[in-house]
């Protein structure tokens, strides 16, 4: 009898033993810093070279294309034009069905401040191609001193520029920008993106 407790209790210690250090192996979850890849896409493309505002310029949709080179989320959306406009619309896109996933109003109140919308999580998917447009009158518009073209894809940290468009629009109408050009980018607008996994 005195072994079999002896051996009872020799079990009962190693399993929790066990169960303690299994829970103390456990890796602390990641977390990433989220990151907004506009700098990194303006100083690699050049386009931070020279700025000129447009203002009240005809009404476009305009902005990039980009794929994620990681699975994460857009946490908001950042916008930065040369006019004051209350009713500032940005769009997310399906590249591939030319669908819109989300459409933001961002009330830009101050001409030339970036401003920041803070959105519930947009999920987006590594190596699928998306869209972020806006639609205005006015814009920074951004360019190489000498005028030359810029090369996509551009890498901007987890993300990948994969170009520029527009399209004539107005203020009502969300149409897809098909319009690609290589030697300017008509900004100011991004988004913060974080890596999920």
């Amino acid at each position: 009898m005195k072994t079999l407790k002896t051996i009872f209790t020799i079990l009962s210690v190693g399993l929790l033993t066990l169960s303690c250090s299994s829970d103390d192996d456990k890796p602390d979850p990641v977390t990433y810093t989220a990151e907004n890849p506009l700098d990194l896409y303006m100083a690699t493309s050049g386009f931070s070279q020279k700025a000129v505002d447009q203002k009240n310029a005809g009404i476009y949709e305009y902005g990039f294309s980009f794929k994620p080179t990681v699975t994460g989320k857009i946490t908001s959306f950042f916008a930065k034009i040369p006019d004051v406009n209350t009713a500032l619309r940005i769009t997310l896109w399906d590249v591939a069905t030319k669908t819109v996933i989300k459409s933001e109003t961002m009330n830009v109140s101050v001409a030339n401040m970036a401003f920041e919308k803070t959105l519930l999580p947009i999920v987006l998917t590594k190596d699928k191609e998306y869209f972020l447009s806006v639609n205005s009158d006015d814009w920074i518009n951004r360019t190489k001193t000498d005028g030359s073209a810029t090369t996509y894809p551009i890498v901007a940290g987890t993300i990948t520029i994969t170009g520029y468009a527009y399209v004539s629009s107005t203020a009502s109408e969300t149409i897809f920008p098909t319009n690609a050009r290589y030697t300017y980018y008509a900004g100011d607008i991004s988004f913060k993106f974080q890596q999920t996994e």
